[in-house]
């Protein structure tokens, strides 16, 4: 299962700091921009409270981290249990750049007792609005013992159907949500939250009409249904070219035939 908060909660601190390894994901506004990731280590990071992370920025062959950063902040930090029981947290924030040798690097160091080596380039402060802790579980034993809401159809229409940012996902979790009628999980809390329909409150009316619009989206016309429909088309359009003239002028004779009598 996983659970969305709007701090780090305490109860995973120890774990974060236990870990060896970490990637931060970060992408430019353009479109056509390359998203980047890059993994992070070592003893080179932690937690200043409940709401910022930090990591040591080491000289690289790139800087897209920090060009990205300078450009709109956007950055998420992943961690991955190597040891243990399976867990991904994963810290969505904005990310400021403190440059080695400036009076905001230097303070933070001395403040927080950072030891930097020659490498070093700048230290990352993530100030984090939301966090994800996901632990897994094994669902097959409890769908075969009997319970059929532990069924992958009903874990992907309360996981699968939105993204956290109220896009449609998965066509297969949009439809087993309206079959089953699951409610689907609200991702991320707080002014983060994606709006209505996304939540429970406006699950039912709101879910249902999103759900026909992403269906109507994402729906697949066969191939071969859409080459008869044109060549339907083509060929009432080459008898309308055709025969329309002599039927208006016809129509027009019968008419006039009329009127006269």
């Amino acid at each position: 299962m996983g659970a969305f908060y709007e701090t780090i909660p305490e109860n995973i601190y120890a774990w974060i700091l236990q870990q060896k390894m970490l990637w931060v994901a970060t992408a430019p506004l353009s479109k056509s921009g390359h998203i980047n990731v890059s993994p992070k280590g070592g003893e080179y990071f932690g937690l200043i409270d409940n709401k910022t992370f930090w990591y040591m920025d080491l000289s690289g062959s790139g800087c897209e981290t920090i060009s990205h950063l300078r450009e709109n902040g956007r950055i998420t930090v992943m961690f991955q249990a190597f040891e243990g029981s399976p867990r991904i947290v994963r810290l969505w924030g904005k990310g400021r750049i403190l440059e080695r040798e400036s009076p905001a690097f230097n303070d933070f160091i001395e403040n927080n007792s950072v030891e930097i080596i020659p490498a070093t380039r700048s230290i990352i402060i993530v100030d984090v609005h939301q966090t994800l802790n996901q632990v897994f579980e094994k669902r097959k034993e409890k769908f075969d013992a009997g319970k059929e809401d532990e069924s992958m159809d009903h874990y992907w229409a309360y996981k699968s159907q939105w993204s956290i940012d109220g896009l449609p996902g998965m066509q297969r979790g949009l439809d087993a949500s309206a079959k089953y009628g699951v409610e689907p999980l609200v991702k991320m809390t707080g002014p983060y939250a994606p709006a209505a329909p996304f939540g429970p409150k406006s699950f039912k009316l709101g879910h249902y009409l999103n759900y026909q619009i992403a269906k109507a989206k994402t729906t697949q016309v066969p191939l071969l249904d859409v080459l008869i429909l044109l060549f339907v088309a083509l060929i009432a359009g080459f008898a309308i070219a055709t025969y329309a003239p002599d039927l208006m002028q016809t129509c027009r004779a019968n008419i006039a035939r009329l009127l006269k009598v």
